[in-house]
């Protein structure tokens, strides 16, 4: 069973880690500012769907820690929250718009397959066949 005080506490000490107010934490997880007030408040219990956004908007918060305050936060774990991991950095060089494909660098190798990633986080891969 959560104990509603002990989670307020734990949950304004997530909000004052990332130096947000409780509008913009609101904002940023999804949820209505009056839901945040009623957590804080010990008004109302947080609902599962609750609990899912702050770990999906932060993952360093730990859910056990957050839940009933065992664990550690910040996480000194790696984060394994595939979704919310933060993706590498990929330095594209876009070729000059006089750059045809026959003057690209290549090798004796071959190209197997081309992955286009797009800034929404999708992407298309190119296969030879």
């Amino acid at each position: 069973m959560i104990n509603n005080e002990e989670f307020a506490k734990r949950l304004e000490k997530v909000i004052e880690y990332y130096g947000e107010t409780a509008s913009s934490f609101s904002e940023k997880i999804g949820v209505q500012r009056s839901s945040i007030s009623h957590i804080l408040s010990g008004r109302n219990k947080p609902s599962l769907d609750f609990v899912l956004k702050v770990l999906s908007e932060f993952p360093e918060v730990e859910l056990y820690w957050l839940l009933n305050g065992k664990g550690s936060f910040p996480s000194s774990a790696p984060i394994s929250n595939s979704s919310q991991s933060p993706q590498p950095k990929i330095e594209v060089q876009k070729p000059k718009a006089e750059t045809s494909v026959e003057n690209l660098p290549h090798s004796d190798k071959g190209i197997e397959r081309i992955v286009i990633f797009y800034k929404d986080g999708t992407f298309k891969s190119f296969e030879h066949s």
